[in-house]
């Protein structure tokens, strides 16, 4: 296991480094917009520009450029600085951390608790008019945009504009858990429905595919010749096995999720990595352009790594 691990692991680094070259050739050979401009103001000198791009260092040959980028993020985890107000882009990102954590971890509980019931319930009730409409309602849930589902959510739901039930107290103003723990989760049950409307519907449906292809193996009707009871067959032989592959998307969605959740987080105002990586994309904010790319990258590359460990508990037949 553990050398499986550090392979992983040394593969993560260079994908990483591959990533952020393309992150870096893409604003850089193929540049939207010159970030010295941007910095500049309205009618700005040339002088006023060259002054700026070098202190940018953008006056610089490219590979000058990636190369200061890379020693300064292996040697003291510095990711620069922001074109548009200087400020450091590790703190930045650090910042908005907390935000997309509480909405992506609190997301994929919400998803799990709702998804995972609907798909063992339809699978064990297949063909029940119970089954056709849980089935029904997840594709219909799948159809919806999320940033659609958000925005009515919120001319429903919430405090300032509900027009049905007002009972979601402070949605759309997110409040740090340090501060008030419970104004952090009232503001963020709403955004936490919302994100999980589509992954919980794609979770039952996957699961209920899933189980119902492994409870017509051999081993589950031996388990039923040995008399074992009909709940203990499912969720001790069957469960087990139909969750397995529900481990592997799992991982992925919430990696990416870490690296943030633009439509969510923008819809309900939330300050997290994802609206803030879409505010660099508009302003050519190279630096933490990279930054929330990188911390991207890494949460999917960490979430594979945690669910191939995690297959070995739940798949005997798995060796690395």
């Amino acid at each position: 296991m553990i050398p499986y691990i550090v392979r992983r692991l040394l593969w993560s680094v260079l994908l990483l480094l591959v990533v952020s070259f393309i992150t870096f050739l893409m604003f850089v050979v193929l540049p939207s917009a010159d970030p010295a401009l941007l910095r500049a103001g309205r009618n700005p000198s040339p002088e006023v520009v060259a002054a700026i791009r070098e202190q940018l260092g953008l006056d610089r040959p490219w590979y000058v450029q990636y190369a200061k980028y890379i020693w300064n993020l292996v040697a003291h985890f510095d990711f620069g600085y922001s074109y548009q107000n200087n400020v450091a882009v590790r703190d930045t990102i650090f910042d908005r951390l907390p935000a997309t954590a509480s909405l992506a971890v609190g997301g994929a509980v919400t998803w799990l608790l709702i998804g995972i019931p609907i798909g063992i319930v339809s699978a064990i009730k297949r063909g029940t008019i119970l089954d056709r409409l849980a089935m029904g309602g997840a594709l219909l849930a799948i159809s919806a945009p999320v940033y659609w589902v958000g925005l009515v959510s919120i001319y429903l739901f919430s405090k300032d504009l509900g027009k049905l039930v007002p009972i979601f107290e402070g949605s759309g103003s997110y409040t740090p858990f340090t501060e008030d723990p419970i104004a952090w989760a009232a503001a963020l049950i709403l955004p936490w429905l919302v994100l999980a409307t589509a992954f919980a519907a794609i979770y039952a449906r996957f699961l209920r595919s899933n189980l119902l292809d492994v409870m017509g193996e051999d081993y589950i009707r031996t388990a039923r010749s040995k008399g074992l009871g009909e709940r203990r067959v499912v969720f001790k032989h069957g469960l087990r096995s139909a969750v397995t592959p529900i481990v592997t998307i799992f991982g992925l969605d919430l990696g990416i999720l870490f690296g943030g959740a633009i439509l969510t987080e923008t819809v309900f105002n939330i300050p997290g990595v994802g609206r803030l990586a879409y505010d660099a994309i508009q302003k050519s904010d190279l630096p933490i352009v990279q930054g929330t790319v990188l911390i991207a990258a890494l949460a999917v590359i960490l979430a594979n790594l945690v669910v191939d460990i995690v297959y070995a508990f739940l798949d005997p037949r798995v060796r690395y």
